[in-house]
């Protein structure tokens, strides 16, 4: 792939309630979301709006997947990167990070996240 602009969208915080136990589904947990998807941009340079990916648009349809519980991370990153490429279709890359900040592990000190990636 020659020429791509990437956007991104980083350090997104939403509180959901995706998980597989039945604690993580009732009390929900903090999740964060990084975004970055990439296209062909037209010859020239993008001077308006309707020739790029509106950002506002890519983080609205985050913001109401998230509120979609899925019991993997797994499952709502490929999802998600479905339904994005559905809604711009000019999209060539789509890499999408979850990251559940407090995972429901004992004694467990750190974050869990799934990474996925998508080339069209």
């Amino acid at each position: 792939m020659n020429d791509l602009i990437t956007i991104e969208l980083k350090q997104l915080r939403f509180f959901a309630f995706h998980g597989l136990y039945q604690e993580e589904k009732r009390t929900g947990n903090e999740f964060e979301v990084n975004l970055a998807v990439s296209y062909a941009p037209p010859a020239g340079t993008i001077t308006g709006l309707e020739e790029t990916v509106n950002y506002v648009s890519l983080y609205e349809l985050l913001k109401t997947e998230m509120q979609r519980p899925r019991e993997l991370l797994e499952t709502f990153a490929m999802e998600v990167t479905e339904r994005i490429h559905a809604s711009f279709p000019l999209l060539k890359r789509i890499m999408i990070s979850v990251t559940k900040l407090h995972a429901p592990i004992p004694a467990f000190t750190g974050t869990v996240g799934v990474q996925y990636a998508k080339e069209y």
